[in-house]
């Protein structure tokens, strides 16, 4: 078990949430990806595994992990949703052609907020931050 699914279920457990098989496989396929994946992709890629489980398992499962801050549900005007493990804060690269995501580690950033909230006097919660364009494999066709 990797440190960050470990820290996951340490946390999920705290908060009296039950472990179940499915919501497991759920947190370490998340953990395990890098691809941002929607919940039909997730299901797809668990139901062998599940074969009882249901779309809507899934979707319940990713809105616990988001309201408890283990997930940040991304929506980028394509009208599907996709989920990121929220390991630390970063930012992405969206493809305009093939809807690839990238992630953008930038600590240059970190004080953003501070900064928006200094300037306008606004109480800043959160923040996000994309780039669109095409990614190195569209550029290439």
């Amino acid at each position: 078990m990797s440190y960050l699914v470990e820290q996951s279920i340490e946390r999920l457990k705290y908060n009296h949430v039950r472990i179940t098989p499915q919501r497991y496989a759920i947190l370490e396929y998340l953990i395990d990806q890098d691809t941002h994946p929607t919940a039909d992709e997730i299901y797809k890629a668990l139901e062998n595994d599940f074969p009882g489980m249901s779309v809507a398992t899934i979707y319940n499962n990713l809105r616990l992990f988001t309201k408890m801050g283990l997930v940040k549900e991304m929506t980028f005007g394509d009208h599907c949703s996709r989920f990121d493990f929220v390991s630390n804060e970063h930012y992405h690269a969206i493809c305009n052609q093939c809807g690839h995501v990238e992630d953008i580690y930038y600590p240059g950033l970190e004080d953003v907020e501070q900064v928006a909230s200094d300037l306008t006097g606004y109480a800043v919660k959160s923040h996000r931050l994309e780039m669109f364009g095409l990614c190195p494999d569209c550029q290439k066709k």
